[in-house]
């Protein structure tokens, strides 16, 4: 079916309480399982390509790209592309001629006054080419003239007034929040403040967005949901599943060379841990 847009996938998840899931993308595996696994659970759901995963392709954002838009105009479910940690305004700028419909703009490294100024002209921008954007703060609860503060850093929390403030001042259709994820998360042990969430549900009028999930447990994640998450970001999950399947099958064929028999592994070990986190959340269905 035909790309849809990570606004109206986010916008159906929040009218049925629900979240939309958003998968990091990195080889043509990770998009034909992420695809498979939103066509077994009946959902619809988001292939995220981040500025790392651009870097990784030798700087090239439309050889990914394209493969996603091909494979998501095939799928049996609704599938959106979004952009995802972009500090690059180069990069940002080629969001719409590659078939992207939302962007992450990250400028969280900044103080808060440069990362609001700088997210406003990104917000702007995206706007009036048709993007919906989402953004975090740095400095999370801290004060101007610190050092900035991973948003997802062990300890990190968003301050709900200041989020506001932030919100209001740059436009953004989404906020990522940090209330204990933290990316690159290879065991499920994080622990959400859930408190924090139902405050900052309710002084916040954008959709949440919860971004290191792939360490988060099953009940968390659906109390974060519950709470007011409307998008969670998946990354870690899918190379943990992709790679100890991986070395499991080669451990037991030393002799093994022909590498799709390996990468098929790894990509059903993927499709597997898709579709169990799109039951988790419940989000968009077909």
């Amino acid at each position: 079916m035909p790309l849809v847009r990570t606004g109206e996938l986010v916008t159906r998840a929040a009218d049925a309480r629900s979240a939309v899931a958003a998968f990091n993308i990195i080889t043509l595996e990770h998009i034909e399982a992420v695809i498979a696994g939103a066509e077994s659970a009946g959902s619809g759901v988001v292939l995220q390509v981040s500025e790392n995963a651009v870097k990784f392709r030798y700087g090239r954002l439309l050889p990914l790209a394209r493969a996603a838009v091909t494979a998501a105009e095939r799928a049996a479910v609704p599938v959106a592309l979004h952009l995802d940690h972009i500090q690059s305004d180069s990069l940002l700028r080629q969001a719409p001629d590659a078939g992207f419909s939302s962007v992450m703009y990250d400028a969280a490294r900044l103080a808060y006054a440069e990362n609001l100024a700088a997210t406003r002209a990104a917000a702007d921008w995206a706007h009036a080419q048709g993007l919906w954007i989402e953004a975090e703060l740095g400095q999370v609860g801290g004060k101007d003239g610190q050092p900035p503060l991973d948003a997802h850093a062990p300890g990190a929390r968003t301050e709900p007034a200041q989020a506001r403030a932030f919100v209001t001042g740059t436009g953004v259709d989404a906020l990522a929040v940090a209330i204990g994820s933290s990316h690159a998360m290879t065991t499920r042990t994080a622990t959400l403040d859930h408190t924090l969430l139902k405050r900052l549900s309710g002084t916040l009028d954008v959709p949440l967005v919860l971004h290191g999930s792939s360490g988060v447990p099953d009940g968390d994640l659906t109390a974060a949901v519950a709470g007011g998450i409307t998008k969670v970001n998946v990354g870690t999950a899918l190379n943990v599943a992709m790679t100890g399947a991986i070395r499991e099958f080669l451990a037991a064929r030393p002799e093994a060379v022909d590498s799709r028999m390996y990468l098929s592994v790894g990509r059903e070990a993927m499709v597997r841990t898709v579709t169990a986190m799109l039951r988790i959340l419940g989000g968009p269905t077909v």
